[in-house]
């Protein structure tokens, strides 16, 4: 069993943190096997050093230890970029130069109304030439139409197994035609996190179940890219005191708020079970 905890350095790490890392973490040890950190780092406008930093002194201060290098994103976009060309050159993405607005805009006067998922389509070679020209932002998105149309029969047997829900059947069409390379950055997370999964062998992905749906895209971006099939925990969510789930934008209480307050790491594994 080879599993990781992949944190995003744009705020400190709370509760929540601890519980999926200790959790990737047990399994790992449990099994004899080993245990991965990851920096998902490609969000160059939110990710801070010294939130990175803070990454590595709360897990040890947990009593997490990993391998060495830790892989960080930021330093491998041409991985991501030769990922990216497999699926364009098959014509399996799409410049998309929409903005946010418009695509919000796309979903709300469909025909399902604004939970339908966004479904573009390539531009006329010579209005997309015209933006080009114009030097017009874009982002990449994969094409689930021509997604489907290349894995043929293969599209209705998409599957993963998750240790909690049982096998699933992978239905990527709920996310849309969704983004693989944003326009100010190489790379979005679905591309990047299927590409290092593999890349490091990874054969549990343990996180929490906010992100269960994600499953079933990447499945697809897998299948997509001839990468290995992990299996999946998709663990509970750790509640505040309001009901809601931990999060960085609400200042939910860090980790290193809990260390200064005098919380030592053995009191937050307990009240994790851990």
């Amino acid at each position: 069993m080879i599993t990781r905890f992949a944190p995003s350095p744009t705020g400190y790490l709370h509760w929540g943190h601890a519980f999926s890392a200790l959790t990737a973490f047990a399994s790992a040890h449990e099994a004899g096997d080993r245990f991965i950190l990851r920096i998902e780092d490609i969000d160059a406008t939110r990710c801070r050093p010294e939130y990175e930093a803070a990454i590595f002194e709360d897990l040890a201060w947990l009593g997490l230890s990993w391998e060495s290098p830790v892989r960080r994103q930021s330093d491998h976009m041409a991985d991501y970029r030769i990922a990216l060309d497999s699926l364009t050159a098959r014509g399996l993405a799409y410049r998309c130069f929409r903005t946010r607005r418009e695509v919000v805009d796309a979903m709300a006067s469909a025909p399902h109304g604004p939970q339908e998922a966004f479904t573009g389509a390539a531009l006329p070679a010579a209005e997309e030439a015209r933006r080009l020209g114009a030097g017009e932002a874009f982002a990449w998105r994969l094409s689930l139409l021509a997604a489907r149309d290349e894995l043929g029969a293969a599209w209705d047997d998409l599957s993963f197994v998750d240790e909690i829900a049982g096998p699933t059947k992978a239905r990527p069409e709920l996310a849309g035609d969704i983004v693989l390379a944003r326009k100010d950055v190489g790379v979005a997370y679905h591309l990047a996190v299927v590409h290092d999964d593999a890349l490091q062998e990874i054969t549990h992905v343990i996180r929490g179940e906010d992100l269960f749906e994600a499953t079933h895209i990447q499945r697809l971006l897998q299948a997509l890219l001839g990468l290995p099939k992990p299996v999946y925990r998709h663990h509970r969510l750790v509640m505040g005191d309001d009901g809601k789930r931990l999060a960085k934008r609400d200042k939910a209480e860090t980790l290193s708020e809990l260390r200064a307050r005098g919380v030592t790491a053995a009191d937050v594994r307990a009240g994790l079970g851990f």
